[in-house]
């Protein structure tokens, strides 16, 4: 265990508590830890800061013992959930972080595409997988997919999260809920103003992702796909583009 706390992780930043502003955990108190680095590209990426290489030199290597610190220190010592953001923190070495943190009551959840499988998936509390739909420029590899689910066996509570922009996003969300009728799916609206790394006070434009909520709305009644939870990024609602909310 000495070896993987002395493992450099990068870290673009750490902030919180906050809520978590979408999918399953919306709403609960929130730490969130957030990597550098990404093995996707996606168009629409609201997160570029913590994704684009261009930005790797604000991505500071940290041990274990380092980063727990902060979220102590954030969290006055009060056992919370730790969110494990990016990019996609799948990339990084995360399972020494995530027994420190059990062994002092706090949970752990984290969010990746479903591209990199890592063995520590089964020691988290929650998994949200979130298949990028076509509208990222992305393509599935639901081969790695399948690790990541297989990685993950029956350890965390898993969901899939997928974030919809228009009607071939919501033909990709309903063809990957089929693929796996017992996982929750939540679908999001898509942020089509999300911020530029540098400026998170950019203008985000909550009337139309409105618009594309209640859009969203409208199909899964229409279509009788009750099964589905169609949720806002709440974190957008309340503070537009800004980070470290």
């Amino acid at each position: 265990m000495s070896g993987a706390r002395e493992t450099q992780i990068r870290v673009s930043e750490i902030f919180g508590p906050t809520i978590q502003g979408e999918g399953i955990l919306i709403g609960l108190p929130t730490v969130f830890v957030r990597t550098g680095g990404c093995d996707y590209r996606c168009s629409w990426c609201d997160s570029l800061h913590a994704v684009d290489s261009e930005y790797r030199e604000q991505w500071l290597p940290m041990t274990v013992d380092g980063i727990w610190e902060e979220v102590t220190r954030l969290s006055g010592g009060k056992p919370l959930m730790v969110s494990l953001s990016g990019g996609n923190p799948a990339i990084q070495p995360l399972g020494g972080l995530i027994a420190h943190g059990h062994e002092r009551g706090y949970r752990f959840a984290l969010e990746t595409q479903g591209s990199v499988a890592k063995e520590w998936f089964a020691d988290l509390d929650v998994l949200v997988l979130s298949p990028k739909p076509p509208s990222s420029g992305m393509a599935t590899d639901f081969d790695a997919f399948e690790n990541c689910l297989g990685m993950a066996a029956d350890g965390p509570e898993i969901a899939l999260k997928i974030v919809v922009f228009d009607d071939r996003d919501y033909a990709y969300a309903r063809e990957a809920a089929t693929r796996y009728p017992d996982l929750p799916v939540y679908l999001q609206p898509g942020n089509h103003t999300p911020p530029p790394p540098d400026d998170d006070d950019a203008r985000v434009d909550i009337d139309g992702i409105m618009d594309r909520m209640l859009w969203l709305v409208d199909k899964v009644t229409e279509d009788r796909w009750f099964e589905a939870r169609v949720l806002p990024q709440l974190h957008v609602l309340l503070w537009g583009n800004k980070r470290g909310v």
